[in-house]
Protein backbone atom coordinates (compact mmCIF):
# COMPACT_ATOMS: atom_id res chain seq x y z
CA UNK A 1 0.00 0.00 0.00
CA UNK A 2 1.28 3.44 -0.92
CA UNK A 3 0.81 6.13 1.69
CA UNK A 4 0.40 9.82 1.06
CA UNK A 5 2.42 12.46 2.83
CA UNK A 6 0.98 15.57 4.37
CA UNK A 7 2.43 17.51 1.43
CA UNK A 8 0.59 15.17 -0.98
CA UNK A 9 -2.71 15.86 0.77
CA UNK A 10 -2.17 19.64 0.70
CA UNK A 11 -1.20 19.60 -2.99
CA UNK A 12 -4.25 17.51 -3.89
CA UNK A 13 -6.51 19.87 -1.92
CA UNK A 14 -4.98 22.93 -3.62
CA UNK A 15 -5.83 21.39 -6.99
CA UNK A 16 -9.52 21.23 -5.99
CA UNK A 17 -10.00 24.60 -4.30
CA UNK A 18 -9.82 28.27 -5.18
CA UNK A 19 -7.00 30.34 -3.76
CA UNK A 20 -7.11 34.11 -3.45
CA UNK A 21 -3.94 36.19 -3.52
CA UNK A 22 -3.00 38.37 -0.58
CA UNK A 23 -3.50 41.55 -2.63
CA UNK A 24 -6.93 40.42 -3.85
CA UNK A 25 -7.93 39.43 -0.31
CA UNK A 26 -6.87 42.84 1.02
CA UNK A 27 -8.99 44.53 -1.68
CA UNK A 28 -11.94 42.25 -0.89
CA UNK A 29 -11.64 43.00 2.83
CA UNK A 30 -11.49 46.75 2.16
CA UNK A 31 -14.46 46.62 -0.23
CA UNK A 32 -16.95 45.95 2.53
CA UNK A 33 -18.74 43.34 0.38
CA UNK A 34 -19.41 41.20 3.43
CA UNK A 35 -16.90 38.43 2.87
CA UNK A 36 -16.35 36.42 6.01
CA UNK A 37 -12.69 36.00 6.94
CA UNK A 38 -12.05 32.94 9.11
CA UNK A 39 -8.75 32.32 10.88
CA UNK A 40 -8.19 28.57 11.34
CA UNK A 41 -4.93 28.90 13.26
CA UNK A 42 -4.44 27.83 16.86
CA UNK A 43 -5.27 30.24 19.71
CA UNK A 44 -1.61 31.12 20.37
CA UNK A 45 -1.22 32.13 16.70
CA UNK A 46 -4.45 34.18 16.74
CA UNK A 47 -3.22 36.01 19.85
CA UNK A 48 -0.10 37.16 17.99
CA UNK A 49 -2.23 39.02 15.44
CA UNK A 50 -5.07 38.49 13.00
CA UNK A 51 -7.02 40.14 10.20
CA UNK A 52 -9.37 42.82 11.55
CA UNK A 53 -12.93 41.54 11.82
CA UNK A 54 -11.93 37.90 11.26
CA UNK A 55 -13.59 35.08 13.15
CA UNK A 56 -11.35 32.67 15.00
CA UNK A 57 -12.32 29.07 14.29
CA UNK A 58 -9.38 26.68 14.76
CA UNK A 59 -8.99 23.99 12.12
CA UNK A 60 -9.62 21.23 14.65
CA UNK A 61 -13.23 22.33 15.24
CA UNK A 62 -14.10 23.84 11.87
CA UNK A 63 -16.40 21.07 10.67
CA UNK A 64 -18.43 21.01 13.87
CA UNK A 65 -18.86 24.78 14.23
CA UNK A 66 -18.96 26.30 10.72
CA UNK A 67 -22.67 25.70 10.13
CA UNK A 68 -23.55 28.01 13.02
CA UNK A 69 -21.37 30.79 11.57
CA UNK A 70 -21.84 30.83 7.81
CA UNK A 71 -24.39 30.13 5.11
CA UNK A 72 -23.31 27.66 2.45
CA UNK A 73 -23.36 30.34 -0.29
CA UNK A 74 -21.64 33.06 1.76
CA UNK A 75 -18.32 34.40 0.49
CA UNK A 76 -15.65 33.02 2.83
CA UNK A 77 -11.89 33.50 2.92
CA UNK A 78 -10.02 31.05 5.12
CA UNK A 79 -6.51 31.72 6.33
CA UNK A 80 -3.81 30.11 8.43
CA UNK A 81 -0.12 30.93 8.72
CA UNK A 82 0.98 29.87 5.23
CA UNK A 83 -2.04 28.53 3.34
CA UNK A 84 -1.66 24.79 3.86
CA UNK A 85 -4.19 24.21 6.64
CA UNK A 86 -6.70 26.39 4.83
CA UNK A 87 -6.30 24.40 1.63
CA UNK A 88 -7.39 21.32 3.57
CA UNK A 89 -10.14 23.29 5.32
CA UNK A 90 -11.48 24.76 2.07
CA UNK A 91 -11.51 21.31 0.50
CA UNK A 92 -13.50 19.96 3.45
CA UNK A 93 -15.92 22.88 3.37
CA UNK A 94 -16.56 22.31 -0.34
CA UNK A 95 -17.41 18.69 0.49
CA UNK A 96 -19.85 20.08 3.07
CA UNK A 97 -21.59 22.12 0.36
CA UNK A 98 -19.95 25.54 0.80
CA UNK A 99 -19.85 27.01 -2.69
CA UNK A 100 -17.99 30.31 -2.30
CA UNK A 101 -14.98 29.49 -0.16
CA UNK A 102 -11.37 30.42 -0.89
CA UNK A 103 -8.02 29.84 0.78
CA UNK A 104 -5.75 32.84 1.28
CA UNK A 105 -2.62 31.94 -0.69
CA UNK A 106 0.49 32.42 1.47
CA UNK A 107 -1.77 32.75 4.53
CA UNK A 108 -1.51 35.42 7.19
CA UNK A 109 2.18 35.77 6.41
CA UNK A 110 1.31 36.75 2.84
CA UNK A 111 -1.38 39.15 4.08
CA UNK A 112 1.16 40.98 6.26
CA UNK A 113 3.85 40.99 3.58
CA UNK A 114 1.33 42.54 1.13
CA UNK A 115 0.59 45.35 3.60
CA UNK A 116 -2.64 44.02 5.13
CA UNK A 117 -3.83 45.41 8.45
CA UNK A 118 -3.39 43.46 11.66
CA UNK A 119 -5.31 43.43 14.94
CA UNK A 120 -3.95 42.01 18.15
Amino acid sequence: MTYKTGRDLVNEAKARIREISPSDSIALHASGQGALFIDVREPNEWNLGHIPGAIHLPRGILETHIEALAERDQQIVLYCASGNRTALAADTMQQMGYTNVASLAAGFRGWIEAGGECDG
